[in-house]
This record gives structure tokens, sequence and C-alpha cells, in this order.
């Protein structure tokens, strides 16, 4: 081979060499480290709700995107796979990946769980999303999750619920003596204590529960999600606030040793994916709740307010509660301590500048 050629024969082999080098950089690199992944994800929720159900189709979506459509979770509502109050059940045991839920769900294994959502007089949405990043509460609870197979990401919130549907008058706690109420989680512990007779009962099915007469009374989220369930047509007054749940979150379950499995940037991707679900389902509710609730008082509901002195009396019983539950409840005791330290500084802060302005700014509407 001649000089010349051998010269333009390197030439060749250099600028082939440069080619491909630039092919392999230019690949997106999760492309060639993570693997394509199918789960399943089922929710607690009815499609019907779409607030609730849609924050897992956000956090499903956004981890496809996240992915370049290697990562897909396909969601299930309750019911399609498992009932909704068995989600968490059916991720502890393996049967699906992953699961939307409500954490107070499960209190009836262990009142622990109920954090993981909220607990009576707790925080508000602010308070609660504080707590979990900032607080310690994401590590206290993903202990304690972990005792059943269960890894957990913030997936939404409603932000402060309303009181409930009643069918007569609540003036004073004597008058919730009695009452048999659809009401999550740990609540019901503390009405049991003024003598209601709490429910547990899917969103689903409380409309026939009250059409019915089997209750009494039901509280489920707020106006939004109560028009669609259409409990206006079967009660009359409709009661604020649920002070049972100022911020209640709902959090994704994933299967512990699934979610170890996972390679680092799947877990990075499916945590924003989360963070995505969380903020959208609360500007949601906030922006669907207001003209559902002008909607509900045109059509003849009843709006009324819990008296102070029925505000004080539940309050006071759920303190009580929560001073036997620590007693028996190594796992609850730890929990709460951080809980409800860190509530008391959120609210010495919020009295300064959040609860002033916003009273103030409340004010303004009736000028």
């Amino acid at each position: 081979m001649t000089d010349l050629k051998r010269r333009k024969f390197l030439k060749r082999a250099g600028t082939v060499g440069l080619a491909t080098a630039a092919t392999a950089v230019a690949a997106p690199a999760i492309a060639q480290s993570n693997p394509d992944i199918k789960w399943r994800l089922t929710s607690s929720f009815p499609k019907n709700l779409d607030t609730l159900y849609g924050g897992a189709e956000v956090f499903a979506k956004a981890v496809s995107e996240m992915t370049d459509g290697k990562f897909q979770i396909n969601v299930f509502a309750a019911g399609e796979l498992v009932p909704g109050l068995q989600a968490a059940d059916a991720v502890n045991a393996g049967t699906v990946e992953m699961c939307h839920t409500a954490p107070y769900y499960y209190f009836g294994k262990d009142e622990t769980w109920a954090f993981g959502t909220c607990i009576p007089f707790g925080f508000n949405a602010r308070g609660q999303n504080a707590w979990w990043h900032e607080g310690g509460g994401e590590k206290l609870m993903n202990e304690f999750y972990a005792k059943s197979n269960i890894y957990a990401m913030p997936g939404g919130n409603t932000g402060a619920q309303m009181g409930g549907w009643f069918n007569k008058e609540i003036k004073s706690p004597g008058d919730l003596k009695g009452v048999k109420m659809r009401i999550g989680g740990f609540a019901g512990r503390v009405m049991e204590k003024l003598g209601l007779v709490p429910q547990q009962i899917a969103g689903g099915e409380i409309y026939q529960a009250l059409e019915k007469g089997t209750i009494d009374a039901a509280e489920w989220v707020g106006p939004y999600d109560d028009e669609k369930l259409g409990f206006q047509k079967v009660a009359k007054y409709y009661y604020y606030p649920g002070w049972w749940e100022g911020g209640p979150q709902l959090q994704i379950y994933t299967n512990l040793a699934k979610w170890n499995e996972l390679p680092k940037a799947y877990k990075a991707i499916m945590q924003n994916a989360a963070a995505r679900s969380n903020d959208w389902m609360m500007a949601a509710y906030d922006a669907k709740n207001p003209p559902a609730l002008k909607r509900l008082l045109a059509g003849g509901t009843q709006l009324r307010p819990f008296t102070q002195e029925t505000m004080a009396a539940c309050h006071k019983a759920a303190m009580e509660l929560y001073a036997e539950t620590s007693a028996k409840n190594a796992n609850f005791k730890k929990v709460y301590e951080s809980y409800s330290s860190f509530q008391k500084d959120q609210y010495l802060w919020w009295q300064v500048t959040e609860l002033t302005f916003d009273a103030f700014m409340a004010s303004t509407l009736n000028r």
C-alpha cells in the first residue's frame, strides 16, 4: 500500500470511528442502562372521582414520560383487581407492585397508619407536607411501613375537608349521640367517645347507605367529590369544617422488595412523579371546590358550621384518645411526639402571617 493510499484509509477509518463514538454518546443514558418495566397500580378509588383516582394517573403518566416509555405503570380502579380498602394488603403480598390509597384506611392494623394521611385536629395540607419532607415524617413512616413490606411517597392532598352530610342538625355535642355515620380512619374512634356510631364504608357505597337509612350521616371529601356522588339528594345539612381531615394526604405505596430492585434513576423518577401528583391534586381541589359549593347551595343544600361547643368537645376527646393510644402503642407514641411537636411550631408561625393575612382577605369578600 502506497503512503497516499495508507493516509486515505486511515482518514476514512478515523471518520467512521468518530461517527460511531458520536452515536454512542448521543444515545440517552437512561436508554442504555435502564430496563423495560411494566407494573400494576391499584387505586382505592373509583374512576368517576377524577381528582382522587386521577392522582394515580398523573403519577403513572409522569413516570412514563420521564423514562421515554420504558417504565409503564398501568392504573386500575378500586375493585378491578382488589377491593379499594385492601389495596395496601395487595402491595404487601406482592399481588400488585403499587397502590394509591389513604393510609388511615388501615388504622385497624395499627393506629400509626393514620399519620400517613392525617389525624383529627392535625396538620393542614401545608403542615402535613412540611412534616413529611422536612420534619422527619418520611423517615419515621417509612421505617414503620417497612414492617409491612411497603415504601411510601406522598401522592396527593385534598386540603381541609368538609364535616359531612347529616339528616338532622347538630347543635351540640349531645346531638352526635346515636348517629350512625360513615367516617373514615381514626376519626371514628374520637366520635365514639361522644356516642356516635362510626361506619367504615367505601366511597362508592355511601350513597346507597344514606338513601336506605342504613346510616344517618356521611363524610367523604368536599363539594366537588360530594356533588359527584350525589349526597345532596339524600341528606339536607352540610357541615364544616372536617376537623378530622385538615390536610389529608394520599400516598403511593410500592412493594418494598420491588422498590429496592429498581435502578437508582427509576427511583428518582418515581419520587419526582409522586411530587407532581401531590401538587396537581391540591391545585385541582382548590380550583374545583368553590364552584361546586355554589352549585350545591343554589340547589338547596343547607350549610352549617359545627358549633364551638361541639368542636371543643371533639378536640378534648381526640387529645384523650392520643394519650390512651400512646400509652399502649409504642409505634404511635414515637410518631405522635414528632408530629405534635412540629405542629405546634407550625401554628406559632401561621398566627403571625398566614392566618392573619387569610382572615383579612376573607373579610374583604363582604365589602
